[in-house]
C-alpha cells in the first residue's frame, strides 16, 4: 500500500460525520445540492459548473476548490489508496485503505457522496510530529497528503516513527503563519471599515486603551493634527502628544512627517500612525528627534494585540478575535 497515494480528509467542520466514518466504515463529502457526481462528465470544468449551477450564492473564488475536490473524490481516489482521517471528536488518527468506488447516498444526513474504506490502525496525535500533524490539519475538505507521506506509511507497517528534532521547525512555521494571517485580516479590516476620520476614532481609542485621555480634531481639510493625546483629564499638563493618522495606502515620506513635526511645540511630541509604512528618509528624520514617533503596520498590529482585551464592543465587533496558544521555540541558551 505504500506506493499508493495517501489522501488527508475531515468529516465535516465541527466532525458531525464522524460517526458515519467510523461506524458506518465510509469517508463521505457533503455538497447534496450536487446530487449524484458519477453522472457530472468527467472533467473538472463539468464539476465546477455543477457546483456554481447548485450553489447559485458561492463565493466565485470558492468554486474551483469545490468542483477540485469533488472531482478528486470520484475520479483520482483509487481502490487501494490511503485514507488518513484526524477525528475531532475522539482526538485519534485513524488510517484505512480506499475500498470501494464512489457511490451516491442520498439518505444519508447531508454527505450522501461516499467511498466505503477499511480502518486498519488507529493512532493518537502524539504518535506522529509536529509537521505531519500540521499537514494533515489541512482547511480543505479532501487532500492529498505529500510532504509526510513517509512518516504515516512508516507507522502503518508497525516502523518506528522519526524521532521528532529538539527544535521543531515547524511549530515556529505555524505559529509564524498564523500571526501574519491575522495581522493581514486586521489591517484589511481596518483599510476597508474605517478610512479617514474613523480610522483616527480608532487609534484615538487604541490610545485611552493605554491609558491617554484624547480629544479628535474635527473632520475636514488634513491640518496636520487629528488627535490631540494626554495623561491629566483636562489636557492641560505637559506633554501633550499630537497625533496624525494615515488609513490610505502608499507609503508615509519625509514632508508628511516633516509638516507634522512642524505643528510640535516645546514640551510636547509628535506621533504619526499609518497603516502602511515610511520611507527609510522618514524613519532616519524621526530617528534624530526625540519627541517624535512613528508607529507603521506592524507597530500598530503590536498594539493592537497589546490592548485588545481593553477594546470595547464596537471595535471587537470590527476585529473579532480569539486568543489562541501555540508552542513556542526557545533558542539555545548561551554559555
Amino acid at each position: 500500500m505504500t506506493n499508493n497515494t495517501l489522501w488527508g480528509i475531515h468529516a465535516g467542520a465541527t466532525g458531525e460525520a464522524d460517526s458515519l466514518f467510523i461506524k458506518k466504515k465510509v469517508i463521505a463529502l457533503g455538497w447534496p445540492e450536487v446530487g449524484d457526481l458519477s453522472k457530472i462528465p468527467a472533467n473538472r470544468e463539468a464539476f465546477k459548473s455543477a457546483v456554481a449551477v447548485a450553489y447559485p450564492n458561492i463565493k466565485k473564488g470558492a468554486i474551483p476548490v469545490y468542483g477540485g475536490l469533488l472531482f478528486r473524490f470520484v475520479h483520482e481516489m483509487k481502490i487501494g489508496d490511503v485514507v488518513i482521517y484526524p477525528s475531532k471528536i475522539d482526538r485519534q488518527i485513524h488510517i484505512g485503505g480506499v475500498e470501494g468506488e464512489y457511490q451516491y447516498q442520498s439518505d444519508s444526513s447531508g454527505y450522501p457522496n461516499q467511498r466505503a474504506v477499511k480502518w486498519l490502525k488507529t493512532f493518537p496525535r502524539t504518535q506522529f510530529t509536529q509537521g505531519a500533524l500540521y499537514e494533515i490539519g489541512s482547511a480543505v475538505t479532501l487532500f492529498q497528503v505529500k510532504n509526510y507521506a513517509d512518516e504515516f506509511n512508516s507507522v502503518l507497517e508497525g516502523k518506528p516513527a522519526p524521532v521528532a528534532p529538539e527544535e521543531d521547525e515547524t511549530v515556529a512555521l505555524v505559529a509564524q503563519e498564523i500571526e501574519q494571517t491575522t495581522s493581514d485580516y486586521i489591517l484589511k479590516k481596518l483599510a476597508q471599515d474605517l478610512k479617514g476620520h474613523p480610522f483616527a476614532e480608532f487609534v484615538a481609542h487604541v490610545l485611552n486603551c493605554m491609558g491617554y485621555y484624547t480629544r479628535l480634531a474635527k473632520p475636514g481639510p488634513d491640518g496636520g493634527v487629528d488627535i490631540y493625546a494626554h495623561k491629566d483629564e483636562l489636557g492641560f499638563e505637559p506633554p501633550i502628544i499630537k497625533v496624525q493618522v494615515k488609513s490610505s495606502g502608499g507609503n508615509i515620506g519625509l514632508p508628511e512627517v516633516t509638516a507634522l513635526y512642524g505643528n510640535v511645540g516645546e514640551k510636547e511630541f509628535g506621533l504619526f500612525v499609518t497603516l502602511s509604512a515610511f520611507t527609510s528618509q522618514a524613519v532616519n528624520f524621526a530617528r534624530n528627534k526625540t519627541n517624535l514617533r512613528l508607529i507603521d503596520s506592524e507597530e500598530l498590529i503590536k498594539l493592537i494585540f497589546a490592548h485588545y482585551e481593553q477594546f470595547d464592543t464596537r471595535y471587537k465587533g470590527l476585529l473579532p478575535l480569539k486568543r489562541v496558544y501555540v508552542p513556542e521555540t526557545t533558542p539555545d541558551q548561551e554559555g
